[in-house]
C-alpha cells in the first residue's frame, strides 16, 4: 500500500537547503507517495532489482545502471516495481546546480522526470564510488580529514555544513556527468566502422599517451593491419598521422592556455624530442611554438 509522505517527517523530502544521501534495499510493497512533490531534486541510481518512478504524467522504470531524476514541485510516487523481488538504490535530495540542466535535458520524459539510460557497465563502479564518497563527505566537519568511503552499514547522511554540502554536490555532479555523457554516445557516422571511431576517440581523449597501431588495435579488437587499413580508408589518414595531428592540437591548446615551457608542452603532448616537436609544430602552424604563443595564438589552423 502506498505511503503518503506529505505528513510523515521520517520520509518527507528534506528542505531545499540540505543535501541528504542514502542507500536503500527495499522489498516488495515499498512505495513512497508525495502528492505535492518535493522542494528539492531527487536523484536515484539503481544498483539492483527494479524500481518504478512516476512524476505527474511521466513514468519510468529503473534497473541496475539507470539514473532517474525528479525535479521539484511536481507530485511524484516511487517504489519497488510490481512483481519485482526488490529494489536496491542510492538516492540524494538536494538543489541541482544550474550547470547540470543541459546534461539532463536530453533525457527528459516530461513533468520534470529525467531517465538517464543506458549507462555503460564500465562506468557503474565509478558511479557507485561517487555515491559512497558522497555519503561519507556529508559528515565532514571541515576540521579534520574527510571520512573514508562509507561502509555498507551506512544508510543515510545529512550534509549540514557548507563545506560538506559542496563536497557532496561535487560527487553528485560527477554522477550526472558520467551517466549523461556515457549514456549518449556520439551519433554514428555513415560509412565509418564503429571500431575505427573508437580508436579515433582513444587518440582524442589522451593524445599524449604512448599509442601505437598495435595498442589501438588491441583496444578495439582488430589486428594492427586491419585497423591501419580501415582507419586510412575511412578517415583519410593513418592512425599515426591522426595521432600526430591530435598531439599538435593538444600542444597548441597548452601554449594558448598555460605558461608551461615549450619543452614541457612537448613532453606533455607526447613528443619525446623538443627538436622534433619544434619542427613538426612549425610545419603544421607556420611558426615555431614560442612565436605561436607570443602572437597570442592568432595563427590559422
Amino acid at each position: 500500500m502506498p505511503v503518503n509522505a506529505d505528513h510523515l517527517p521520517g520520509t518527507a523530502a528534506p528542505p531545499p537547503g540540505l543535501v541528504v544521501i542514502g542507500h536503500y534495499d527495499e522489498g516488495p510493497g515499498y512505495v513512497i507517495n508525495r502528492p505535492r512533490g518535493a522542494r528539492s531534486w531527487l536523484f536515484t541510481w539503481t544498483t539492483g532489482g527494479r524500481g518504478r518512478l512516476r512524476q505527474g504524467d511521466a513514468e519510468a522504470g529503473a534497473r541496475a545502471g539507470d539514473l532517474v531524476v525528479l525535479a521539484p514541485g511536481v507530485g511524484h510516487q516511487y517504489g519497488v516495481e510490481p512483481g519485482a523481488p526488490g529494489w536496491r538504490f542510492w538516492w540524494a535530495h538536494c538543489q541541482a546546480r544550474p550547470s547540470w540542466t543541459p546534461w539532463l535535458r536530453p533525457y527528459g520524459a516530461g513533468d520534470g522526470l529525467y531517465t538517464v539510460t543506458p549507462t555503460p557497465a564500465a562506468l557503474h563502479g565509478r558511479v557507485e564510488a561517487a555515491f559512497r564518497r558522497m555519503l561519507a563527505d556529508a559528515r565532514w566537519t571541515g576540521t579534520e580529514a574527510p571520512p573514508a568511503a562509507a561502509s555498507d552499514d551506512d544508510r543515510v547522511a545529512v550534509a549540514h555544513g557548507a563545506a560538506a554540502r559542496e563536497l557532496a554536490q561535487t560527487a553528485l555532479e560527477e554522477v550526472v556527468l558520467l551517466t549523461a555523457a556515457g549514456a549518449c554516445p556520439a551519433p554514428p557516422v555513415a560509412g565509418v566502422d564503429t571500431r575505427v571511431r573508437r580508436a579515433e576517440a582513444l587518440i582524442a581523449a589522451d593524445p599524449a599517451a604512448p599509442h601505437t597501431v598495435r595498442s589501438l588495435a588491441a583496444s578495439v579488437s582488430l589486428s594492427p593491419s586491419r585497423l591501419a587499413h580501415l582507419f586510412t580508408e575511412q578517415l583519410g589518414q593513418s592512425p599515426m598521422r591522426a595521432l600526430r595531428e591530435a598531439r599538435l592540437r593538444h600542444a597548441a591548446r597548452l601554449l594558448e592556455g598555460s605558461d608551461l615551457s615549450v619543452e614541457r608542452v612537448a613532453a606533455g603532448s607526447g613528443f619525446a624530442s623538443p627538436f622534433h616537436f619544434n619542427r613538426v609544430f612549425r610545419a603544421r602552424y607556420g611558426v615555431p611554438p614560442g612565436v605561436y604563443r607570443a602572437n597570442g595564438s592568432m595563427v590559422g589552423e
